[in-house]
């Protein structure tokens, strides 16, 4: 049987689909350095080839959307004025595209779909590092941890992280059941495991706090939007309160101590100050978008040396405020931090506003999660990249009216029937 291809537009319509490019965009997301260019141009073939199908339907009207395009742009202009033009021009390129694929995500697929499809692609990928994963002993920090089929166990951290806030929204949230209630349980344990097993304080942390500012949502959902507003307000104000009492009582060595790090992080705080130096030559522009961790400049040939980087690559200033400062300069770092603050409150204020918007409270935790782990990790600067995907999705749906997320099911009996009859109609 033939099914019209407006279906695989269609959000609610395209669930074994869309279930399916979620899925496999995550899996490449996480291996592509393994399985290399043949896993982008498969990435791209999930997304791009829509468009043949309605343009209109899915790009939609780039003009409202050229707030989100702001830091991609300005990235591949960045190209005239980069210390390493090659390598600014092929990764401007790949970045900006990177956000044409999300872009188009948004316009194809409702949040049920991707909740459900990053649920099943995060299992994969967690489920291939546990099969196929090393460990890595850190010299700075002398230990060794599970990194899986990655090259830092940040990243599995990262995935794991996702695996149990997925996980969280599709059974709280959205209230999946059967099925999907089944593999939430199973890929929730497969993250968890994945989270202690990396020993990643980073990941630990935030994915605790996200899942409990997501329950304290769901408290808020009881109350009218105009008591919400109320509760939120006061509630931050206690919270962060409560936050500065308990820096100001050394509480931040205690919960470093318990993960095994002391107060440098690591290492990471004399790195952002080597960062903010490297900011302060260029401070209006930066030194061009990738342009500064690139092979045969004495500074990175510096840092990697000193942070026992074998390889000379992967490694960043683990914030993604220094970084982005240091590559694309003040501006840049304007254009960025202004998508990521708009997604978050965007999506909580239409959490706030609508009484029932599961999307928005989904997207809410996901951009809460990016901007928490922003200030030690850059999820959202890279191209090809869980987190900048993640982070333009969200970014996209605000330009959509809420709508009430459909249940993610096979097609019924009824709906295979207008598909049946639809077809000899649309021949004639």
């Amino acid at each position: 049987m033939r099914v019209a291809k407006a279906s695989l537009i269609t959000p609610g319509e395209n669930d074994a689909y869309g279930l399916f490019a979620v899925a496999l965009s995550f899996f490449v997301f996480a291996y592509s350095a393994n399985f290399g260019q043949v896993s982008i141009l498969a990435y791209y073939g999930l997304w791009l080839p829509l468009v043949l199908i309605d343009y209109r339907r899915v790009l939609g009207n780039y003009g409202a959307n050229l707030w989100i395009f702001s830091f991609a742009i300005f990235a591949c202009l960045s190209v005239f004025w980069s210390a390493a033009p090659s390598m600014t021009l092929r990764t401007g390129i790949q970045y900006f595209t990177h956000v044409v694929c999300a872009l188009i995500a948004v316009r194809v697929l409702d949040i049920r779909t991707l909740t459900c499809g990053a649920l099943l692609g995060t299992g994969i990928v967690l489920l291939y590092s546990l099969l196929f994963g090393v460990y890595h002993a850190d010299p700075l920090e002398g230990t060794v941890s599970f990194v899986g089929a990655f090259a830092s166990k940040n990243q599995l951290g990262f995935y794991a992280s996702l695996g149990v806030y997925f996980a969280f929204a599709a059974v709280v949230t959205l209230r999946e059941r059967r099925i999907w209630l089944m593999a939430s349980g199973i890929v929730g344990l497969l993250a968890c495991y994945a989270l202690i097993a990396s020993q990643s304080a980073t990941s630990v942390l935030t994915t605790a706090a996200v899942v409990g500012a997501s329950l304290g949502l769901r408290i808020l959902l009881r109350l009218s939007p105009k008591h919400r507003k109320m509760v939120f307000i006061g509630g931050g104000v206690a919270f962060i309160a409560l936050i500065a009492a308990f820096i100001s009582a050394g509480g931040t060595d205690l919960v470093l101590g318990a993960f095994g790090k002391d107060s440098t992080l690591t290492g990471r705080t004399y790195l952002w100050q080597q960062g903010i130096e490297a900011a302060a030559a260029h401070p209006a522009f930066g030194v061009g978008y990738q342009a500064y961790w690139v092979q045969g400049f004495s500074e990175p040939e510096r840092l990697w040396e000193e942070f026992f980087i074998g390889s000379r690559s992967g490694f960043h200033f683990h914030n993604t405020f220094i970084e982005a400062t240091v590559e694309t300069g003040l501006i840049g770092l304007f254009l960025l931090c202004m998508i990521l603050i708009v997604t978050v409150f965007g999506q909580l204020k239409r959490f706030l506003v609508h009484a029932n918007d599961p999307e928005a409270t989904v997207l809410f935790g996901i951009s809460l999660l990016l901007a928490m782990r922003a200030f030690v990790e850059i999820d959202i600067m890279n191209p090809y990249h869980v987190g900048s995907f993640l982070l333009y999705f969200a970014a996209g749906k605000l330009m959509q009216r809420p709508q009430r997320a459909p249940s993610l099911s096979w097609p019924s009996e009824t709906r295979v029937h207008r598909i049946i009859y639809a077809l000899p109609q649309a021949g004639r």
